[in-house]
């Protein structure tokens, strides 16, 4: 069977290595590739998979589109996320999913297990919709998402206004928004986190910073005693759910970790 990661750019992906992690793990003789495939090219290369695909992994900037194109079983929290991260290949049609959701629960959850009734969210895209529905689930009633252009995170906004609890959903600035709540999520780039931003967080008891190459981002480098939980800490429990959704299989958490942690190891230290 095959599966693969679609995306453009693709070629960071950390995802063959983790599902290929998983199926040594548990003895499948599966095959899991990366593959650039253009916004343009993505409806053709679905429709045109053969039976012996089994399952997408879906990164920028197919999520809003893979939900869109998506003509099969959705699930209520991809509909709710805005996005789609996985594709499933049944019998009659496609199985859409969004792993990231609960992966950020899971993530979060795995670090911390305090209150969370306020969040701040940094960014304004598909993963911080996902991961300001993610706070939502755990009891979030108040979130802030701060954003470098308010106006085009609207969509984010609404997905989590959406949230059956119905949050208060606060839309900012990122440039001197208010930091609040017992979590801060940062969506955006290393290189968008200076120093006044990095401060204004100061505050939080929880970071979750997912990005995870490079390492440490400045948010994540200045969390020094709190708890800090990685983007790396995210792509693993959401991959472990597609793992399961794909082979039907539990997810071999800790091998699969350990891959991803190997491998950006061997990034940082070079040729």
């Amino acid at each position: 069977m095959r599966c693969a990661v679609l995306g453009d750019p693709i070629a960071h992906s950390l995802s063959p290595t983790l599902h290929r992690a998983g199926y040594a793990e548990v003895g499948l003789d599966w095959q899991y590739d990366s593959i650039r495939v253009t916004a343009e090219e993505f409806p053709a290369f679905v429709l045109g998979c053969g039976p012996e695909w089994r399952g997408l992994s879906l990164t920028m900037p197919h999520k809003r589109s893979g939900l869109a194109f998506t003509h099969g079983t959705v699930t209520e929290r991809a509909r709710l996320a805005g996005g789609v991260n996985t594709l499933v290949f049944v019998e009659d049609g496609l199985f859409a999913d969004n792993t990231d959701l609960p992966g950020a629960v899971a993530a979060i959850r795995e670090r911390y297990d305090g209150p969370v009734t306020a969040a701040t969210v940094l960014g304004g895209g598909a993963t911080a919709a996902s991961t300001g529905l993610a706070l939502c689930e755990l009891g979030a009633r108040t979130v802030r998402v701060l954003a470098r252009t308010p106006e085009r995170a609207a969509d984010a906004a609404e997905a989590i206004r959406a949230h059956p609890s119905r949050p208060e959903v606060v839309l900012d600035a990122l440039a001197d928004g208010e930091v609040t709540g017992e979590v801060v999520v940062s969506t955006i780039p290393a290189a968008a986190q200076d120093a006044a931003l990095v401060a204004r967080c100061d505050d939080v008891p929880v970071v979750f910073e997912v990005v995870y190459d490079p390492w440490p981002t400045p948010l994540a480098a200045a969390a020094r005693d709190r708890v800090l939980i990685s983007g790396l800490d995210l792509l693993v429990h959401q991959a472990v759910l597609q793992f399961e959704l794909f082979t039907g299989l539990p997810g071999p958490l800790d091998a699969m970790r350990t891959a991803g942690e190997e491998a950006l190891a061997a990034r940082r230290a070079g040729p």
